[in-house]
């Protein structure tokens, strides 16, 4: 099946390869392919009470032509890249699957062809929904998903490398065809109103891919699995444990701090066990009846009395406290409170050498601008493994970092590499947008000179038939039972990321834009208690901070600045402590932590970049000594011959007489010819500037009065 995006062709084609999967496709764009598969268990495992649906993306290094790096020289561990793709995949197909399945389901996206201009990861979304819906897997699908720019002011769907590289949006949207599903977005400060025409614009396109997708479903689909969702559920016992925690449930739901609140809860299902006497076995199935009920009473709250299990109104933000400065030795740092979240972030300023290099289909870059999540366990009063981040960090970590990169200097501006840590010291819902407002407050902290504050708001959905009610700054209760988690990030000129995942099939532009209205005027409430804290970005930098300055020079310069294997420009470090980054277009910038350092520093390279003038005087350093004369080291690097017949006014037997390796001389530039080669006359500097006679240390006392031959 084929149809056209954007001028290209866009297909799946199935049947081919892969054909012991459930369900195989091979999606194409341009040049670049992706096999998508999936394959699941026919039974579920006993006693198993949740989804276990697993989601990898990978890229092939032969797909973009590349041998991989490292000592194995095969692919390893999923890069950045990999994981935030297999997150995209997945957020929209789990809420498809119909509740209580069970059985395992793998799905698995090999990019095995890439074009630089065609990023293979919304091919992935796609294979993966139309390899599902081909399986026979019980699945409510399929899902569209495309990318979307705004480039000259115009909506492009799946815009190419080049064009992604000039439009004010990324944007990748993914629905079925009666609403959507999922939102991925940065942007440099595109309005609500914008943002919600090209999510409509995205929709359409969507809309196109389902249709093909359900047309090859019809023509090649394997016949859908039977599965009765309500197998295997005992009526009368949710109905009796309905019975019992139903009239105490909404007292424990009534208290508005989380940990009493959970503890309360606890105790009312503890009661509720107790009651009905059942052998162990039974516990899980009374556990997921219970919680059921627990997010019907607090959906039930919410829509029908508006009441918030933490007392606010629907559009109520959770009280706000902010510092910076709190990590004394840090170049910068926040701690950022919102309710029962809290994030510390750090930021902290390297140099060019600190950047991150990027191996991808699309070859080798450099990353100058980091953002770090990290989600202790401690943080929700939880034991597990302390070890390194997962997917979830990673994701959210990416959305923070989308958010705050609108905002950022010019490279040029400001030659850092910045890095930014958030360690979530508690949390009680939107970790992420704290880490957001706890990353702008650090910049700030730390002298970067950000255009302006960005903070984050996570807004949620609780939808009964035509009853809805959206709700800001949502906690982890109602992000847990509501439908929807829509994160939004931005300045007041308007939104620089945005993530939307629903738990429900689809939700309209409506309700996306109401709550992106109601966020709006969220974030400007925070973004006032931000400015209380701390207005604009420190004057000065930190003292432990490096400074840097940047000069020109020309571009033939470059390699005796650097020297043979690095020599020149190690030996400049060393003597300096300094740091040196040189780019090919002549900028050298020199970092230190020390001024006297760079200033040391960026003397000796102009020292090297100096350039000879003709009729000039110079004390000059002997370098080495011929028959004929002696080499003279004008400005470092730079050597020029001073004959025998220009070293006194009188002749003399021999060089040796006068000049020792090693000795200071005045010497004038005579004549630079087209190579730039140099004469040099000492006899003509004595003469013409006398009194800098003085200024030559030479070791032959002989040389004021040579002997004459």
């Amino acid at each position: 099946m084929q149809i056209d995006i954007h001028g290209h062709p866009f297909s799946i084609e199935t049947g081919k390869v892969a054909k012991q999967a459930d369900g195989s496709v091979v999606v194409r764009y341009g040049d670049s392919m992706v096999l998508a598969t999936v394959v699941a268990t026919k039974t579920a495992k006993e006693g198993q009470d949740f989804f276990p649906l697993t989601v990898d993306y990978r890229e092939r290094a032969y797909a973009g032509g590349r041998i991989p790096g490292g000592y194995f020289k095969r692919e390893g561990a999923p890069v950045k890249k990999e994981i935030l793709t297999s997150r995209l995949i997945d957020r929209p197909i789990r809420p498809l699957f119909p509740e209580g399945f069970k059985n395992e389901v793998q799905v698995i996206c090999l990019a095995i062809s890439g074009d630089p201009q065609h990023d293979p990861d919304v091919l992935a979304m796609n294979g993966a929904s139309a390899a599902l819906a081909l399986s026979g897997i019980p699945f409510s699908g399929p899902v569209g998903a495309v990318r979307v720019g705004l480039v000259d002011g115009q909506f492009v769907a799946n815009p190419t490398t080049a064009e992604q590289a000039v439009s004010q949006l990324e944007l990748v949207v993914a629905g079925t065809e009666e609403g959507v599903l999922m939102v991925e977005a940065g942007a440099k400060e595109v309005s609500e109103e914008k943002m919600l025409e090209a999510i409509a614009f995205g929709h359409d396109e969507c809309k196109r891919l389902v249709r093909m997708q359900k047309e090859l479903a019809a023509k090649s689909g394997k016949p859908r699995w039977a599965f009765d969702p309500n197998a295997g559920r005992d009526a009368a016992l949710i109905e009796r444990v309905k019975s019992l925690a139903a009239p105490k449930l909404a007292a424990a739901l009534a208290i508005h701090e989380k940990h009493p609140r959970a503890e309360a809860v606890g105790r009312v299902f503890d009661e509720v066990w107790g009651a009905l006497g059942l052998d162990e076995s039974k516990k899980g199935v009374v556990r997921a009846a219970f919680e059921e009920i627990e997010s019907a009473e607090v959906r039930r709250m919410i829509v029908e009395r508006g009441i918030r299990v933490d007392g606010r109104k629907a559009n109520e933000i959770r009280p706000i406290t902010a510092e910076v400065g709190y990590l004394p030795r840090a170049h910068g740092s926040a701690l950022f409170t919102r309710g029962e979240t809290q994030a510390l972030a750090s930021a902290t300023l390297g140099t060019k050498a600190d950047e991150q290099k990027i191996e991808s289909l699309e070859g080798e870059s450099y990353k100058n601008f980091l953002l770090h999540y990290n989600f202790p366990s401690f943080s929700v009063g939880e034991v597990r493994r302390f070890g390194s981040p997962s997917r979830r960090d990673i994701g959210h970590g990416a959305l923070a970092e989308r958010a705050v990169e609108a905002v950022l200097p010019a490279k040029e501006d400001f030659p850092y590499t910045i890095r930014v840590v958030s360690d979530i010291l508690e949390s009680n819902g939107s970790s992420s947008m704290a880490t957001v407002c706890g990353a702008s407050l650090s910049l700030m902290d730390a002298g970067v000179p950000l255009k302006s504050h960005v903070a984050g708001i996570a807004m949620g959905l609780v939808k009964e038939g035509d009853k809805f009610g959206i709700l800001t700054d949502i906690m982890g209760t109602e992000d847990h039972y509501g439908d929807m988690d829509f994160k939004v990030a931005g300045t007041e000129k308007g939104v620089t990321a945005l993530q939307m995942d629903i738990k429900i099939t689809g939700v309209s532009i409506d309700i996306m834009r109401d709550a992106l209205r109601q966020a709006r005027e969220a974030r400007l409430i925070v973004l006032g208690k931000m400015r209380e804290t701390l207005e604009k970005p420190r004057a000065e930098l930190s003292p432990y901070a490096p400074r840097f300055v940047t000069i020109k020079v020309r571009q033939e310069k470059i390699r005796e600045i650097i020297g043979p294997g690095g020599k020149v420009v190690r030996g400049i470090q060393d003597a300096t402590g300094a740091k040196i980054d040189i780019e090919d277009d002549g900028r050298v910038t020199v970092f230190s932590p020390d001024q006297a350092s760079v200033q040391k520093a960026v003397g000796m390279i102009q020292d090297i970049c100096r350039e000879v003038e003709l009729d000039r005087i110079y004390l000059g350093k002997v370098k080495k000594i011929v028959e004929f004369g002696a080499f003279v080291e004008v400005i470092p690097n730079t050597e020029g011959l001073l004959h025998i017949s220009q070293i006194a006014d009188s002749r003399i037997r021999s060089v040796q007489d006068v000049l020792t390796e090693g000795d200071e001389v005045l010497v004038k530039v005579i004549e630079v010819d087209g190579n730039g080669k140099m004469r040099l006359s000492r006899k003509m500097a004595l003469r013409d500037q006398p009194a800098l006679a003085d200024k030559e240390r030479l070791k032959n006392p002989q040389a004021a009065n040579p002997p004459r031959d």
